[in-house]
């Protein structure tokens, strides 16, 4: 965002808001769904994945847009122009667009489960036996554990949880006096029921909101119900954690992002949500007691919190979710790597590079339990952004801890919606003995390195692990990232320089290889694109990432692209800049891939063949990123592992499965999935036999 005066220089003919882009990214997601070549499902996943996209959406981004359109009103988008409360706008006006077109998706894709026996049921659709069994349920399992409320003078409007949902009703006393009556749902009962015994019917299952809603007549005693719905609140969730409104050097930070996780709990509501058409008298009632205006409520006759498909899909019986499902996929260990021998000394071989799901995170984990065992290793110093709720990566880091190793952790506690977990891990961690420090101050750290020290007759040597991705093991299962691990020596130095410069909070430092944001990545990228640019037509760029936004990056792409260098954008969300418009980005093709697997990896490539300077990263090429976060990008030498990626991306770039620019994943991964190019074990095979024999097996893969 920008003050008015300073984006008068800027041309909006070829760049576009990011928060439409996304909308759109989101849009994209939904279409998977409607995909009748995709299993049903998996459909019905991606309309899960959009709902929960959406939700996060408005918590974050247009609870930050409200925020900034009442202290910033003035500040101008520099992609679009737009004001704040125009930006939001333009959200609410395209959002009831979206809520139909998953309305009709969500409806598809029941229709077709229905055939394989699998409902959502009505009360009414329950056999007698089933209410009966549903009824006995309630009284014993959750009328205990609700608490409706009629408000009054006695009893004001509940606070509202973000995401949860309600069971409404307009109620009228004998008199006919109209008040509201409101039924929380406790997280702690279930999100559904199966009504029938035994295997028999085990595809039907009944919401609890459903439930619910049959019983509020029962539930409100002496009122009439008039009409009943299921509401749910969405509430802005974009707390800020600036360091400099701490002042108390001595405070812990820890204690105080546990304080600011309380605030969340009762920022502004950005959304209603409700289930179904209602009286203009019960609507009018309902949005003037909860204070939201008319553009922010939303009819979604789907459910309003569908984070239960998953759950659900786990629970069905095999016999009916196998024909349903994509294949099951199991991770394999990689080809470049002998199984039952030293990760540590077949990285000192050389480079090794993971590309997961399809490659296995088991080699990774075993280099890390080797390291936290083996007694020449000093010290291990890791990035964290993201774990797993059950992480084996932090508690190989306590064992090593627990083995005397100096281990080094920089947490980061404002990993959104991740904090609380990241502060339970934190605590683990140093309990167990690890040195845990919280990233730097007013930068989050979203970098992925770990740093291996080792003392080997009298001298240092390092191994170090580089990536675009978590250190998730639930998460590399469902995102495509990357993972290079090296023992190359000008890597580990920078590595330990970029651990001793984030203790001290030097965000200035100087690395020989690593590119590290937000003072390296930036205007490395910037140098890169202008050296192309001086090429013309010779030139040639390829980067694959998750986002587009920073506007020197879009305007020196723009430049290069008039002086005809070829372009290539892989972009899975927000892309703000408009590729192929005439007179400004005729050259700059973007590619979009939405499917089975989250794309999550980020390649940069400028120029061509073995002179093209190609790195993988943990950064997108957004504001964010290059400037207001600890990232890093690493510089990518090993012949093979650089064909690796080059083939990664001509693959994807080839993949014309839809029009539009646009591509669908899993088409690609089904062709490629068994050909993605693998490097045999080679600890002792030499350079150029190597690369020779890769260079034999892309011809074979390309061919097939």
């Amino acid at each position: 965002m920008q003050k008015n005066s300073e984006v008068e220089k800027y041309n909006y003919a070829y760049t576009q808001n990011r928060e439409l882009s996304w909308l759109d990214f989101n849009r994209r997601v939904l279409e998977e769904g409607a995909r009748e070549t995709v299993p049903a499902l998996e459909r019905l996943k991606f309309v899960s994945i959009f709902s929960s996209n959406l939700d996060e959406f408005f918590m974050v981004r247009v609870g930050s847009l409200f925020d900034l359109s009442i202290v910033s009103p003035d500040e101008i988008d520099n992609k679009s122009g737009m004001t704040p409360g125009k930006q939001l706008k333009e959200i609410y006006k395209t959002i009831p667009g979206l809520i139909r077109r998953k309305q009709e998706v969500w409806r598809s894709v029941q229709d077709t489960l229905e055939r394989y026996s699998i409902r959502d049921l009505t009360y009414e659709e329950l056999t007698e036996e089933e209410q009966s069994r549903i009824g006995t349920y309630f009284r014993q399992f959750i009328y205990p554990v609700i608490s409706p409320q009629v408000v009054g003078s006695h009893h004001p409007i509940p606070h509202f949880v973000n995401k949860a949902l309600y069971v409404t009703a307009l109620l009228k006393n004998g008199g006919g006096k109209a008040s509201l009556g409101f039924i929380p749902i406790p997280e702690s009962l279930p999100a559904y029921l199966i009504p029938a015994e035994g295997d028999a019917g085990k595809g039907r299952y009944i919401r609890i909101e459903t439930i619910l809603t049959h019983f509020a007549t029962e539930l409100f005693g002496r009122y009439d119900v008039d009409e009943c719905c299921t509401i749910c609140a969405t509430r802005n969730a974009d707390i800020q954690f600036d360091d400099d409104k701490f002042e108390d050097e001595e405070s812990d930070f820890r204690n105080r992002v546990s304080t600011l996780l309380k605030k969340r709990r009762s920022l502004d509501i950005m959304r209603l949500e409700i289930d179904r058409e209602i009286s203009p008298e019960f609507f009018e009632k309902l949005t003037r007691r909860i204070r939201v205006r008319n553009r922010q409520v939303y009819r979604d006759e789907t459910p309003l919190n569908m984070k239960y498909v998953f759950q659900l899909i786990s629970e069905l019986p095999e016999s009916l979710t196998t024909p349903l499902l994509y294949p099951e996929y199991t991770p394999r260990w990689p080809e470049s790597l002998a199984k039952g021998r030293s990760i540590m000394n077949q990285v000192a071989a050389g480079d090794r590079l993971l590309f997961f799901p399809f490659d296995t995170v088991e080699p990774f984990l075993e280099l890390l339990n080797e390291a936290a065992d083996r007694e020449d290793v000093l010290s291990i110093k890791i990035t964290i952004y993201r774990l797993a709720s059950t992480s084996r990566i932090a508690r190989i880091l306590c064992r090593a801890a627990e083995n005397g190793k100096e281990v080094l952790v920089m947490m980061e506690l404002r990993a959104r919606f991740d904090e609380a977990n990241n502060i339970a891990w934190s605590r683990m961690m140093e309990e167990a003995g690890c040195e845990v420090i919280y990233g730097v101050e007013n930068y989050k750290c979203h970098s992925k390195v770990c740093l291996i020290t080792l003392k080997e007759r009298g001298r240092l040597r390092y191994i170090t692990q580089v990536g675009t991705g978590n250190y998730n093991e639930k998460t590399n299962a469902q995102y495509t990232d990357l993972s290079l691990m090296t023992a190359s020596r000008e890597i580990g130095e920078d590595g330990v320089a970029f651990f001793r410069n984030m203790l001290v909070n030097n965000l200035e430092g100087s690395y020989k290889e690593l590119l590290v944001a937000p003072a390296g990545i930036r205007t490395t990228v910037l140098k890169h694109i202008d050296e192309e640019t001086e090429k013309g037509s010779d030139g040639y760029i390829c980067i694959k990432a998750n986002a587009v936004t920073e506007r020197h990056v879009i305007d020196r792409l723009q430049k290069a692209s008039d002086a005809g260098v070829e372009i290539h954008l892989i972009i899975r969300g927000i892309c703000c800049i408009c590729p192929e418009v005439a007179g400004y980005t005729e050259n700059i093709h973007v590619k979009r891939i939405v499917g089975r697997y989250l794309e999550h990896a980020r390649i940069y490539c400028f120029g061509r063949g073995e002179e093209a300077k190609l790195y993988i990263s943990s950064a997108d090429l957004m504001t964010r990123n290059l400037r207001r976060r600890v990232e890093v990008a690493c510089p990518v030498h090993d012949p093979d592992i650089r064909q690796q990626l080059l083939w990664i991306l001509q693959t994807e770039l080839q993949d014309e499965s839809e029009s539009g620019g646009f591509s669908s994943q899993d088409e690609f991964m089904k062709q490629s999935i068994h050909r993605i190019p693998q490097v045999a074990a080679r600890p002792a095979e030499p350079a150029e036999s190597r690369r020779t024999g890769l260079l034999e097996r892309f011809r074979r893969w390309l061919s097939i």
